[in-house]
């Protein structure tokens, strides 16, 4: 494990992995470098690239300073890059995929992007969450009610039936989900009320993949259709009989040949 210190003096944890091309691979809500998709994804892209996985604030072995601001996390990225030589390829997915376009819109050294189903939501969605998520997922942090705040997230933002975390309280991933939950309001204010934001994307510069599975939900997949649509010259890939839980065998390979084309 390394660690580098952000403009605001929070130390960010990494690892570095593999020989060639750096790339930076980070995670969106419940997970960390060391939990969720990046532990088994990185493996399969270190013999063309020197992977960088860290952990974002607030979860892992990252430290945390408050107050929490999204310019922080982007700070973040841009401290990770600095140690990857001034400029990386970037890939992240879900909430961390709404990150990194953002990232990439704000001029960050980033030579090429790759994203996996940025949660936007477009039309009249079924769910909406409500407009104080972020406040009330941080009061349940600081109260320390660590399950109730996965919960939350889960049900009352993301729109997911109550058995599903219902049922997952008793599997071993659960630990893991609960130890990252204190950076759960921020992945909350990350997604805001999920609305695409079209003049963000448009002011993207750089060559972007966006991606997702053909078998997600319709909401992610009209959002991977709509984010493509609007970022220029982006690139839409649909990975066969992939859904939001996507499998790393089936990722690595499309991320091989976007970066290194």
């Amino acid at each position: 494990m390394n660690k580098t210190a952000s403009r605001d003096g929070t130390l960010i944890a990494y690892d570095i992995s593999g020989s060639g091309p750096p790339l930076i691979l980070f995670d969106g809500a419940f997970c960390s470098r060391k939990f969720g998709p990046m532990p088994k994804l990185s493996p399969l892209l270190t013999g063309d690239f020197t992977v960088y996985a860290y952990d974002r604030r607030g979860r892992g072995d990252s430290g945390d300073t408050k107050p929490y601001a999204i310019e922080r996390e982007l700070e973040d990225l841009d401290a990770m890059i600095q140690v990857a030589g001034g400029s990386a390829f970037v890939f992240s997915i879900s909430s961390g995929a709404m990150l990194a376009l953002l990232a990439a819109a704000s001029g960050l050294n980033i030579g090429k992007l790759a994203v996996y189903e940025p949660p936007y939501s477009i039309g009249t969605p079924k769910h909406k969450p409500p407009a104080d998520h972020t406040a009330q997922l941080t009061r349940l942090i600081e109260e320390d009610r660590r399950g109730e705040a996965v919960k939350f997230y889960m049900t009352r933002l993301i729109g997911i039936p109550a058995i599903v975390p219902g049922i997952m309280q008793f599997l071993p991933m659960w630990k893991g989900m609960k130890a990252n939950a204190p950076s759960l309001p921020y992945d909350s204010a990350v997604v805001g009320d999920f609305s695409l934001p079209g003049a963000m994307l448009k002011r993207i510069r750089i060559p972007t993949l966006v991606m997702g599975g053909e078998k997600s939900p319709e909401m992610l997949r009209k959002a991977v259709r709509a984010v493509a649509e609007t970022v220029p010259d982006a690139k839409l890939q649909v990975l066969p009989k992939q859904t939001h839980n996507v499998a790393a065998k089936v990722l690595a390979p499309a991320l091989a040949d976007f970066f290194k084309a």
